[in-house]
Order: C-alpha cells, then sequence, then structure tokens
C-alpha cells in the first residue's frame, strides 16, 4: 500500500483548460483546490477554525481529485464525511455532487472526537468540508456589519477612536482587525502563533507587532 502524497501547497486552476469531462465538475474540483488555496494548514487539509477539514485525509482527499475527473455528466458523487463512498448514475440535471458531513448520535464532543481518532469523521465548519471557503473575505462583511450593529447600540452609530481587543489572527479571527480599521476605530488582536500573524502582516491585515 502507498502512502497517500502530501501537498503543502494547492494553487487553483485558472483558465479554460478542462481536466474533467464536463464544466460542472471542473468547477467543483475548482472549488476544492481553491479552499485548499485559502487553507490554514493545507498539509493538514485544515481549511479554517483549526479543525474543519476539506477532506477526511489525503487518500480522500486525492480519491475525490480522481472521481471528480473522471465522473460523467449523468452521474453524481456521494461524499460523507470528507470520504468519496459511491458514485451514482443519475441524469444530467442531477446534483453532481451531494455531501453530509459531521452528522453524528450522540452530538456531543467526545462522540466526535471518538469518531475522529477513529478516521470516521471530519468537523465540517460553515465552508470547510462543502469546498465553499473564500478566505477572509468570506466572513469580512458579516463581521463588519455586527460592529456597525455595535456602533448604532451603544455608541452612537461610530466606532471612530474606539479601540476593540479581540483574539484570533487565523481565517475566522483575522479578518477583525480589518473590519474595525473599516469602521474608523483600532484593534488590538492577540495571538499566539507567530506564522499565522505573519501571514496576517503579509496581507495587510495588521499593521504593528
Amino acid at each position: 500500500m502507498t502512502t497517500p502524497e502530501i501537498l503543502y501547497s494547492v494553487k487553483a486552476q485558472r483558465g479554460p483548460e478542462l481536466r474533467c469531462k464536463g464544466w460542472r465538475q471542473e468547477s467543483i474540483l475548482r472549488m476544492l483546490e481553491n479552499n485548499m488555496e485559502n487553507a490554514e494548514k493545507p498539509e493538514e487539509l485544515v481549511i479554517y477554525g483549526g479543525i474543519g477539514k476539506a477532506a477526511r485525509n489525503w487518500e480522500s482527499y486525492h480519491a475525490i481529485v480522481k472521481s471528480l475527473k473522471e465522473l460523467e455528466d449523468d452521474e453524481t458523487l456521494v461524499v460523507q464525511s470528507g470520504m468519496p463512498v459511491a458514485i451514482f448514475k443519475t441524469h444530467k440535471y442531477a446534483p453532481t455532487v451531494v455531501m453530509a458531513t459531521t452528522n453524528i448520535m450522540k452530538a456531543d464532543w467526545p462522540t466526535f472526537y471518538d469518531l475522529q481518532d477513529k478516521n470516521l469523521t471530519i468537523y465540517a465548519n460553515y465552508t470547510a468540508a462543502p469546498w465553499e471557503y473564500i478566505g477572509t473575505q468570506g466572513v469580512i462583511q458579516g463581521t463588519f456589519e455586527t460592529l456597525s450593529a455595535i456602533a448604532r447600540l451603544h455608541y452612537n452609530d461610530s466606532l471612530v477612536g474606539k479601540i476593540l481587543l479581540t483574539a484570533g489572527a487565523g481565517g475566522m479571527g483575522g479578518n477583525q482587525t480589518r473590519a474595525m480599521t473599516m469602521h474608523g476605530g483600532v484593534a488590538i488582536l492577540c495571538d499566539s502563533n507567530i506564522e499565522i500573524i505573519q501571514r496576517r502582516i503579509d496581507k495587510g491585515f495588521i499593521d504593528e507587532v
């Protein structure tokens, strides 16, 4: 049994080249790749939030890619908690991919971690397992609007000159600094991981360390 290749970076396909048997399959493959391109820890398949993953393991990731490339227009790929489990003959108007992730009984953390340790599930988060994460731009609007609501309720509709003390420079939390400065305020953000902090500096979300 060969060890599946670990990818330390993934770049989503650009341009008109078609690698799959149709553009529906190709678009979903590019969603998966873009998901990984924006990942916090691509080598661990972790997209954001510390544990939200795109696939159960590297064997599953490569199997998903292979399945999408071989999928016919009248077939549907079934993914269960980050692992491809079936391809059904359907029709060209049916979904290209259907998936269910982190549906567990009973629904508590000990049960989840037990199943995760047995390689039977992954944590989906909102957009990690569905291959829809587009980076900080996907959550900055919601953070900006949340701060707008705080401004309306407590600060006479303005955060100019106010200071936000918060934590987490990752894929989700790291957008808080930009959202606050968009309001004319200042954000002080705490994080213990210098690599994540540096990533935010490189992208212009943190000014000083």
